[in-house]
């Protein structure tokens, strides 16, 4: 008679047991709470930081707090604690009483960097940025900006003359990627429209790279004198003509071999961009491109968190704006009646380049 075979009881309560076995689960943490509640601090570390000049005081070897408290005319013990905080966001390092600068700090912080950004702070942190936000609760109920009608889109703006004075360094790259993509140092007669040119730095980049490119650059009148001051420091202001105005409102021209929309679509909603991508359609010379650079969330709209935050600056700032992801705007152009539309990422820069085809 054949004996049974034996149960392994022992193998078959460990294989139930690893099937039970669940993954892991982080503890809740309210010190994750407690640091989001008190993020302003962050961005007033960071003015300070830069109105004092720490990051280009510790870059010229100044680098105790006694060293950097002399130099900004400030107490000791606020500099000490400024530093302190400071190499816990990650800008300093800290060895016995000696500070040091992180690679992020020295090519964007030190004044003497040919990359320094400390200028932006005076637009990104301004007061009526800030304001933007005093009620969001509001702003959400509303699902728009409790800044008055309009926001920061109103008519003739001041806070664009702000922008055009102040965040230029952070466009370099972004501008030299466009340049790039658009292969601007093979020359060639080209005719370019910046629209909303703020600083003026997309169209003169491109100018420099192709010295047949002629600009016109489109702004309120007031913004445009900081693009012609700066086509006249790059020495381009000879390629460099103005349109006052409005977008919507002015005449563009036509045969453009280029179009740009740069960190302007995101103001408005789908319909009045649309309206815009029409007119850049129409004054598009056959061939012609549509350049765009924007904050593009992937489909989920949370990634990449860069470009997907940014659409809580449009919620503050403007009625209706958004950061839209790719489909949206390959959505847009073809409904404005261009044939097709590349999408470009640039890491580690946040924003995308769009390049489409009229």
């Amino acid at each position: 008679m054949k004996k049974p075979a034996k149960r392994n009881v022992g193998a078959k309560a460990k294989s139930r047991a690893t099937k039970a076995k669940k993954p892991a689960v982080a503890a809740p943490n309210p010190g994750r709470l407690f640091q989001t509640l008190n993020a302003f601090q962050q961005t007033a570390a960071m003015r300070a930081a830069i109105e004092l000049d720490v990051f280009t005081a510790i870059g010229e070897s100044q680098n105790t707090s006694a060293q950097i408290a002399q130099r900004a005319a400030a107490a000791e013990r606020g500099i000490r604690i400024l530093c302190d905080y400071l190499t816990i966001m990650g800008y300093l390092t800290k060895s016995d009483s000696h500070y040091g600068l992180t690679p992020d700090a020295a090519m964007f912080l030190d004044r003497r960097s040919p990359a320094y950004m400390g200028s932006i702070s005076h637009f990104l942190d301004s007061p009526d940025f800030i304001k933007a936000f005093d009620d969001l609760t509001a702003a959400v109920r509303k699902g728009g900006t409790m800044m008055g009608e309009e926001g920061t889109v109103s008519q003739e703006n001041p806070i664009w003359v702000d922008f055009a004075r102040n965040m230029a360094p952070l466009m370099k790259m972004p501008a030299e990627g466009i340049a790039k993509l658009v292969k601007a140092e093979k020359g060639g007669k080209c005719r370019v429209l910046d629209i909303a040119a703020g600083h003026g730095l997309f169209g003169i980049t491109i100018a420099q790279h192709n010295p047949q490119a002629d600009i016109v650059a489109l702004d309120w009148a007031s913004v445009l004198e900081v693009a012609k001051e700066n086509a006249q420091k790059f020495g381009v202001a000879g390629r460099y003509s103005t349109i006052p105005g409005s977008a919507f409102e002015v005449e563009f021209g036509q045969g453009y071999d280029l179009v740009l929309l740069t960190n302007f679509l995101h103001h408005f909603d789908v319909p009045t961009c649309e309206s815009v991508l029409r007119k850049v359609h129409a004054a598009l010379a056959p061939g012609g491109r549509a350049v765009t650079l924007e904050f593009v969330p992937n489909d989920d709209r949370v990634t990449p968190p860069e470009a997907a935050t940014f659409s809580m600056i449009m919620l503050g700032s403007t009625p209706h704006g958004d950061a839209y992801t790719f489909a949206e705007f390959d959505r847009m152009f073809r409904n404005a009646g261009y044939k097709k539309s590349e999408h470009f990422r640039q890491p580690p820069a946040p924003e995308s380049i769009i390049i489409s085809y009229r």
